[in-house]
């Protein structure tokens, strides 16, 4: 016989229909419900009986990275009920604060509800007495992220899921300074989110909320384009995908307000679609998210590849090789990016996180330009002191701060093309670059262990296993210094990871950073390798080298985490 739903999940699902607002959702857990407690044949009750388990186990959890899940009814859902709530915090927490402001401004994507959670959450803030401002179409998060700065909001609230799969959507916060929420204020709002009782003790106004206008688009692009030299090298054809997403028209309006030729999009992915018909992920890191792209690049010929995630804050480089196309590590735009902030003599700290290569603080040092080191994420390299720049490995690059105090794809393709365009006056290329920079500072190879898993306790089962088990030899090279992450350190707050520092023969240095992934069912490890150069013939052979030595890393590391490579 299958298990009986308990007395106590019963009464939860019906109390949690009793007040949901969406009629998809409570259709959805009403078929659940009537499955569970009907006459269905054993398996399906069983099945349903599971699944309103899960939903109904825990709810999502509010934290720095905000809200982010799959679509659904209950808790542990995305849906209109859960945001409510977590408007109502954020509301809430802005009240606390008048020193911050009353106005919330609010962008969201073209995925599925993330309009619905957009007008949501600026009924909740009106029905609190605060004002709210909502963006006029789906537009990209760095909008967003300037928006706040720009109308000196007291804080702000982006609908998307960035690059996660179709069915998922999130819900990030910022506050007026446009950098996301970190402690305490992400638990603050957390608690005021906890404190809400019934969803119909929160006041929802019906209007009320302001509409901005494209004028904002417009300031905002004429903040993106002042990233660029007037009168610089624009001659440069260039190949974009939206990978579905809303990045498009911001894009193509940049490169014509910096005077750069209009890029040619991948047809088949140009129109915002929720859906992503034609990825399995809508990340251009992901294998197969850049095929159509480089199938367009065959026959067009350009001279780059560029594209942007759903949501339009990463932004992905790719550079002919070999008769094709190879996509640039995150470490390398990076690194390229940085370079091109030193020849326009830029001042104040280069940033980059634990995780992403230590090429930039070579080159920052090089500068003498001050150099930081943060945890994942922009939330916190945004905080840097004295912040210029800040990158991450995972496509994220913020050249101006000052703008837009996050990672902003639209801004950084603007500053690859310009720095592309220079070098091609000079018959040079962006490898040509990166090769610069290898016979200067000693060849920094990276790479990444990414396991996707279905079962979370994979992933801990992992990072136990290493924190009981430490390696102490990984491919050849001795491990010389272990860090667990989790107490923190002076420089650094706590977080789950672990950190190895290796040596050996012929290696300059090499780390490896593991953590769970925070906003995908991944384990992710990090590696480097920094190997000395000392003349251009040397570079193939060394690259050969480190490819060599990393792969040997990622073998040793699998075996000794336990999972597959």
């Amino acid at each position: 016989m299958p298990q009986a739903p308990t007395t106590d999940l019963l009464d939860r699902v019906r109390a949690w229909l009793a007040e949901d607002p969406d009629p998809q959702t409570r259709d959805e857990l009403t078929a659940l419900l009537a499955a569970a407690e009907g006459p269905d044949a054993e398996s399906e009750e069983r099945i349903a009986w599971s699944r309103l388990a899960e939903r109904f186990a825990d709810r999502l959890q509010f934290g720095t990275a905000g809200l982010r899940g799959e679509l659904g009814a209950g808790p542990m859902r995305m849906n209109r009920a859960v945001v409510i709530r977590a408007a109502a915090g954020l509301a809430a927490y802005v009240r606390r604060h008048p020193e911050l402001g009353d106005l919330v401004v609010i962008g969201y994507d073209a995925r599925h509800k993330s309009y619905d959670f957009a007008r949501d959450t600026a009924a909740v803030v009106v029905g609190a007495g605060l004002r709210a401002a909502l963006l006029p179409r789906p537009l990209p998060t760095p909008v967003l992220a300037f928006a706040i700065r720009h109308l000196g909001a007291a804080a702000g609230v982006t609908v998307t899921a960035s690059h996660n799969p179709p069915q998922d959507n999130g819900y990030k916060v910022y506050l007026g300074d446009g950098s996301q929420i970190v402690p305490p204020a992400d638990a603050d709002i957390a608690a005021e989110i906890d404190a809400i009782g019934s969803l119909a003790d929160v006041p929802r106004a019906e209007s009320g909320w302001e509409v901005l206008g494209d004028d904002v688009v417009e300031a905002y692009l004429q903040r993106a384009v002042s990233v660029v030299e007037p009168g610089g090298a624009r001659d440069l054809d260039v190949v974009y995908t939206p990978l579905h997403g809303v990045g498009r028209d911001v894009l193509l309006a940049a490169f014509k307000h910096a005077g750069f030729p209009a890029p040619t999009v991948v047809a088949e992915q140009a129109e915002p679609d929720p859906d992503f018909p034609t990825v399995a992920f809508p990340n251009p890191e992901e294998p197969g998210a850049m095929d159509l792209a480089f199938r367009t690049a065959a026959s067009v010929g350009p001279d780059l590849v560029i594209a942007n995630d759903p949501d339009a804050d990463r932004c992905a480089v790719a550079v002919r090789a070999d008769g094709g196309w190879r996509m640039l590590r995150g470490d390398e735009v990076g690194a390229l990016l940085g370079s091109a902030l030193v020849a326009k003599h830029a001042g104040g700290t280069f940033a980059t996180t634990i995780v992403s290569s230590t090429l930039l603080g070579r080159i920052a040092e090089s500068a003498g330009l001050d150099y930081a080191e943060t945890l994942t994420g922009f939330k916190w390299i945004s905080r840097a002191e004295g912040l210029r720049y800040g990158y991450e490995e995972a496509l994220g690059y913020c050249v101006d701060p000052e703008g837009v105090r996050d990672k902003d794809g639209i801004t950084a393709a603007l500053l690859v093309a310009e720095l592309a365009a220079g070098l091609k006056r000079t018959g040079r290329t962006l490898p040509d670059l990166l090769d610069d920079l290898a016979l200067a500072h000693g060849l920094h190879a990276t790479d990444q262990l990414s396991v996707r898993v279905d079962d979370l306790s994979v992933i801990a089962d992992a990072m136990q296993r290493l924190r009981d088990r430490p390696p102490t030899v990984l491919a050849g090279l001795r491990v010389t210094g272990a860090d667990d992450l989790t107490a923190g350190s002076a420089d650094l707050p706590p977080t789950d990871g672990l950190r190895y520092h290796l040596a050996g023969d012929g290696v300059r240095s090499a780390r490896i950073v593991v953590r769970p992934s925070g906003t995908e069912p991944k384990l992710k490890c990090y590696l480097e390798v920094v190997l000395p150069v000392g003349t251009a013939a040397d570079l193939a052979p060394t690259r050969d080298r480190a490819a060599q030595v990393l792969a040997a890393i990622k073998r040793d590391l699998a075996a000794a985490a336990g999972i597959g490579a």
